[in-house]
Formats: C-alpha cells, structure tokens, sequence
C-alpha cells in the first residue's frame, strides 16, 4: 500500500517516543488555572454502537456540491443524536478551557466514559457517510479529551476505557481510508479530516503507529499543493471550490501543529507548500477570480471566513504573523471547527 512508505518518509527517529513516553499534543504544556465556575452537566442519552446514516448531495451532480433537501433531512435525523451528544462535548471541553471550570472538565470525562461504555460508534458503520461521521466525531471527541486530561480528575480506569474506545475508532478510520487509497491512491480533504481525528487518537492512547499514519495523511495532502496553491481535487468542487480550499486547508494545519508538538516541521515540507495553499485561500476570500476562472462558475464567498474556514488562521499566524491572516481571524464570528473539537490551542 502506498501509505507504508509514507510511514518510512515520516519516522521520527525517536521523536515519537519522548523521555515520559507519550505522543503529544498541542493542548498539552498549556496549564489551564482550575475555578469554581458552575457549569450543568446534562444527562445524556445510551447512544448505539451502530451508526445508519448516508449522504445529503443530490446523487446526478457530479461535483459534490448540491445539496438535496430530502437527503439532507434524512442525514441529519439519523446522525442527529450522535452529533449533538458530542456537541455537549466539545462546549464542556471548552468551557474548561476558557474558564477553568472544574465542573466542566468533570463533565466531559463523565460523558466521555459514558460513551466509552457503550461502544458507540464502534459497531456497524451503514456507508460512506457513516464512516465520516464517525471518523469527524471521534476526532472532536479526542480533542475535547486532550484538552482536559491534565486537569487531573480523571482516573486511570477511566483514561483507559476512554483511550481504548477511541482507539477502536481510529483503526476503524484507518482501515476504511485504507481500502479506498487502493482505489485511488490521491484522496481530497476527507483523508486529511480522518488524519486530524487519527492524530488525536494517537495521543490519546499513546500510539505512535497512529500519528505515523496521520502525518502520512499531511503529506498526501500537501504532494498535491500545485506552485500557483491550488489542490486539483477540491477545484473540482464547482461554485464550492474556494470553500473546499478553505476546507482542506483547516485540518492540514491541525496536522502540522501535531507535527510541530512532536517535532517535526511539516510547515517546511515540499518547499513551505502549505505557505502557498494559504496564499492562494487569503487571497481567494478578497478575490476569488482565480477560482472562478478555473471552474468557470461563480463561487460561494463568506462574508466573514468562520469555524471551519478560520480555525487555522490562528496557530498559523502566530508562527507566521500576517496582517491579513490576522484580520481574518478578528473578524471570525468564532474559531471553533466542531470536527477539530472546538477552539484552537490557546
């Protein structure tokens, strides 16, 4: 398989097995002072270990980039309860973070074991669809529990039931983007997402065969940054090609902040490729005629680059300060990417 000499391409020569032997993050080094701030846990439901869900864009359009009504309902009924629970989730995460809630921290290792005991999302994946939906949520879930594992109200028992279900996860992920690179060795942002939710799983459960393979994700990725910045598959996206750049671009900065936490500079790769996809995505927000030239439709363009779109401009700029990339993040209505598990490192 074409991702085993990535692996090789990507050995850390004993960076992976650092002197306290664990796999870090960018949360981790990052005290959080603990407070009395009251936060309501609330009760959550027994969710399954099978997941039925399928895709919401219409079935005759070819880019993957219309939605169809009828598809969209039915997708978020049925993903709906898995979603919102780790919705509850990543916010109680956060609300530690940014508060220092001793509650909140309770809170998210107490919904976290609970989902742990269930198995959900580790049984039964119905399509496509589910295996993103599983793969997005165990992603958020292990970033939510990165940012309070150091708050110290988690017992090993607990910590290990939480690593050990997510590390079903994140195999179940590997194994299915495995299958499909045998189809088609150069996959778009959704090998890149499932690397983002690989890498958080890596650090959970101390495996460094996982974040091996998530840094592989990285490189497919950034191999297909052409000079000018644009990824040929996410221009293929139609009226939705700029956004599927900006969409892209998020988790492969994620990836590069887990390689900079365990020493490796993936900023660097390919001749600072990644520095030309973010040249091309600010650039394509003020103006996007390059996008529309290339796809010959007019693009969808936010008012404000938000959530998903902003996440990265915040660790990005403050290892390349920019003006512009600075402005983008100031005018955000939020950071928070649910499916990176809330708001950046601090």
């Amino acid at each position: 398989m074409r991702f085993a000499p990535l692996f090789a391409a990507f050995a850390f020569a004993g960076v992976l097995a650092p002197a306290h032997g664990l796999v870090h993050s960018p949360w981790d080094n990052r005290p959080v002072t603990l407070s009395n701030v009251a936060t309501n846990c609330p009760t959550q439901p027994d969710l399954p270990a099978d997941l039925i869900t399928d895709g919401f864009y219409r079935k005759d359009d070819p880019t993957h980039s219309i939605v169809d009504p009828v598809l969209m309902k039915a997708y978020t009924e049925s993903s709906g309860p898995v979603k919102n629970a780790t919705h509850v989730i990543v916010d109680m995460a956060d609300r530690f973070r940014t508060t220092g809630s001793r509650e909140a921290a309770q809170c998210t290792l107490k919904l976290l074991a609970q989902m742990a005991r269930n198995n959900t999302m580790a049984g039964h994946m119905s399509s496509q669809q589910a295996y993103y939906v599983q793969g997005w949520l165990a992603g958020a879930m292990a970033v939510a529990y990165l940012k309070v594992r150091n708050s110290g109200f988690d017992t090993p028992q607990q910590a290990q039931a939480i690593a050990t279900w997510l590390g079903k996860l994140g195999d179940s992920t590997r194994a299915y983007y495995e299958a499909q690179e045998k189809k088609r060795p150069e996959q778009n942002n959704h090998l890149y997402w499932a690397g983002t939710e690989i890498a958080g799983i890596a650090a959970v459960a101390n495996r460094p065969d996982l974040l091996d393979w998530a840094l592989a994700t990285y490189k497919n990725g950034d191999d297909q940054i052409q000079p000018d910045g644009v990824l040929p598959l996410e221009m293929a996206r139609g009226q939705r090609a700029l956004h599927y750049h900006l969409y892209a671009l998020t988790p492969l900065v994620f990836l590069a902040e887990f390689g900079e936490a365990n020493g490796k500079d993936l900023y660097a790769a390919n001749d600072h490729a990644l520095a030309r996809l973010v040249a091309l995505c600010v650039h394509g927000l003020s103006d996007p005629s390059l996008f529309e030239e290339r796809t010959k439709v007019k693009q969808e363009v936010p008012k404000n680059a938000s959530g998903d779109d902003a996440w990265w401009t915040k660790p990005y700029a403050a290892r390349f300060p920019s003006p512009a990339i600075s402005a983008i993040t100031e005018h955000a209505d939020t950071l928070s990417s649910f499916y990176l598990g809330g708001l950046p490192p601090e």
